[in-house]
């Protein structure tokens, strides 16, 4: 299912994109969120539309590591809720649950720590970038395991070659800009 952000967010975000060339790798554009995040008014403005559009509907924020957190940490502070944080393995003190995704080569595995998330809590998923939606689907079952409600996942970029959609059908998924 397909969420509808308000315009405003894509407008920031593209105001305040930067795109380079052939990094990380050649043939590769990489699309940098950070003039956004060091844009004072902008980026107070992005968490501002961010709270008004989920008020009411979210109980906590599950930030993605590592850029999601920078998005998740104010956005909870400004709606007064809790921030979950959904790290890679062997970064958070146990105990924890772990979801394997798959990699190109090999695996990669997401933990949470089961006791910041409650049964029936209605959770945002927010990260910057939707790709492969590897990461984004291990977050949601992490927090499908504690018992909670995934209400959205939202990015703010979407790289829609990479099919990270597929991943998560069934689910609101949210994005400031689909490339």
């Amino acid at each position: 299912m397909s969420g509808e952000f308000p315009q405003e967010i894509a407008q920031l975000i593209t105001e305040n994109l930067r795109e380079i060339p052939d990094f990380p790798e050649p043939g590769v554009l990489f699309r940098d969120i950070t003039p956004l995040l060091a844009n004072g008014p902008a980026f107070s403005r992005l968490i501002e539309v961010l709270a008004e559009h989920y008020e009411g509907r979210i109980d906590a924020v599950a930030g993605l590591e590592s850029r999601g957190f920078i998005l998740a940490a104010p956005l909870a502070t400004r709606l007064g809720i809790g921030m979950i944080t959904v790290r890679k393995a062997g970064k958070l003190p146990g105990p924890v649950i772990g979801v394997d995704y798959a990699l190109e080569y090999g695996s990669a595995r997401m933990e949470l720590r089961p006791e910041t998330v409650k049964a029936g809590q209605r959770v945002l998923i927010l990260d910057d970038v939707l790709a492969t939606g590897g990461t984004s689907a291990a977050a949601v079952e992490l927090v499908r395991q504690c018992g909670a409600e995934v209400v959205s996942v939202a990015v703010l970029l979407e790289l829609a070659a990479l099919g990270g959609r597929k991943k998560l059908e069934g689910l609101t998924v949210e994005s400031g800009v689909v490339f």
